[in-house]
């Protein structure tokens, strides 16, 4: 049968919309355009695993965990949140600041990733938790780069009857490597066998909560490679400028020039302000930045390493916040026990230096869930208690890890949470709707 001229344009433009529809990408709900108006994430679903939800079955009975079990059973996808902040990556599983921690964090919807930023020989930036930790966080020891350690593999001791005399010991630096000689190592799960009486046993040693299942030999990232590889994942970033504790050595940095190099790497790569947090224990590198680059300093991070436990007791003044925000300090970053406290009901509440940093009219990020290891046994039996060590009287089981987060973002009113497991707090984020 012969179609009319009209008859035939409308199967054409029928035909062509079908073929579009069939060809075009399917739009994915957790697309965003970054502030440089750039399609981010795109195709990066949000993977949560099994985690979150096991821990809000583990809860005990009330409002929240009907809340967040509700939102478990309805909610189908869920999207990158900032309050979820990638510590080292996603370290509970994947050894820390490596390429394929990092892109775990990710999927698993952290927002913002950090590299902690330490220096090699040559003056290169590079992502490690300190100056001196290659002999835990690398394979350096099984490598020719042994040689160049501050402080060589030592065999553990032992008196006649076994027990332990001094433990195995090494210190590897990489401020001791060239950039080229850092890249080539590999990175492992950061721990190290103290009673080891060989190389092959130092290396070990990984926590019975962590798993050595990915650490296959982990791709180690300059600083300059990480700012690319999280722009490529659409993710924020938050440097950590990490102390100097074995000096600048044959690297020619100063204080000065290290803080100014790191900022400086992030303008070199194009990289907006508004997304950088840069963190420091040093109030002097924060003032820098405020100084130097004010726009990077708008949300500089004062990190705060006093005990939490002192600081939860006796909480510093009101005027000690009104200082910081004076200078120019907009956020500050204790760990979790400095911000929280028991009633004497039993309840978590914030403590008088949340109270008193808020009334400051400061922002708080805080440090860092799922790092200690299981509530159960490693805090109520005396283990891991340090981000726990001012709520135990409150602590239950798991699923007040949960429980915690949601005093942290409700009470103290953090803007964002550091996790060795990205997937809980991306959760959480998701289910009470937080930016």
């Amino acid at each position: 049968m012969g179609l009319n001229r009209a008859t035939f344009v409308i199967a054409v433009v029928v035909a062509a919309l079908s073929l579009f529809a069939i060809v075009a990408p399917a739009d994915r709900s957790d697309d965003k355009y970054d502030d440089r108006g750039k399609k981010s994430r795109k195709g990066q679903s949000v993977q949560l695993g099994p985690r979150p939800f096991y821990l809000v079955d583990k809860m005990g009975e009330g409002e929240l965990k009907e809340k967040l079990g509700k939102c478990a059973a309805k909610m189908k996808t869920y999207k990158h949140r900032d309050f979820s902040i990638g510590h080292r990556g996603a370290a509970l599983q994947f050894p820390e600041h490596t390429k394929e921690s990092y892109e775990a964090a990710a999927r698993m919807g952290a927002g913002i990733l950090e590299c902690d930023v330490t220096f090699t020989s040559d003056a290169e930036l590079v992502c490690r938790h300190a100056q001196c930790d290659l002999h835990t966080t690398t394979n350096i020891l099984a490598t020719p780069l042994a040689a160049k350690c501050t402080t060589p593999f030592t065999p553990a001791t032992f008196d006649v009857d076994g027990n332990l005399v001094t433990p195995a010991t090494a210190r590897c630096c990489a401020s001791d490597l060239t950039l080229a000689e850092f890249k080539s190592l590999k990175g492992k799960m950061d721990a190290r066998d103290r009673r080891a009486s060989t190389v092959e046993e130092f290396l070990g040693g990984t926590a019975d909560f962590r798993t050595d299942l990915y650490a296959t030999g982990d791709t180690l990232l300059s600083h300059a490679e990480s700012i690319k590889l999280f722009d490529t994942l659409g993710a924020k970033f938050t440097p950590e400028l990490k102390g100097v504790t074995d000096g600048f050595g044959a690297s020619g940095l100063t204080q000065e020039t290290y803080a100014r190099k790191m900022i400086q790497e992030y303008i070199d790569a194009g990289i907006k302000p508004q997304r950088v947090f840069a963190q420091s224990f040093n109030l002097d590198d924060v003032l820098q930045w405020i100084a130097e680059f004010p726009d990077f300093g708008k949300q500089a991070v004062f990190l705060d390493g006093r005990n939490p436990s002192d600081l939860s007791a006796s909480p510093p003044p009101l005027s000690e916040f009104q200082n910081y925000k004076s200078m120019g300090v907009n956020i500050v970053a204790p760990p979790m026990p400095a911000l929280l406290k028991t009633d004497a009901s039993n309840n978590i509440v914030p403590s008088g230096y949340a109270l008193n940093a808020r009334q400051a009219g400061l922002d708080i990020i805080s440090w860092t869930t799922e790092r200690s290891g299981r509530i159960v046994e490693d805090v109520l039996v005396g283990g891991g208690t340090f981000y726990y060590q001012t709520t135990l009287d409150a602590l239950e089981n798991d699923g007040d890890i949960l429980r915690t987060i949601d005093v942290l973002a409700q009470q103290v009113g953090i803007i964002g949470l550091f996790s060795d497991w990205p997937a809980t707090t991306t959760f959480y984020a998701n289910c009470v709707n937080l930016k």
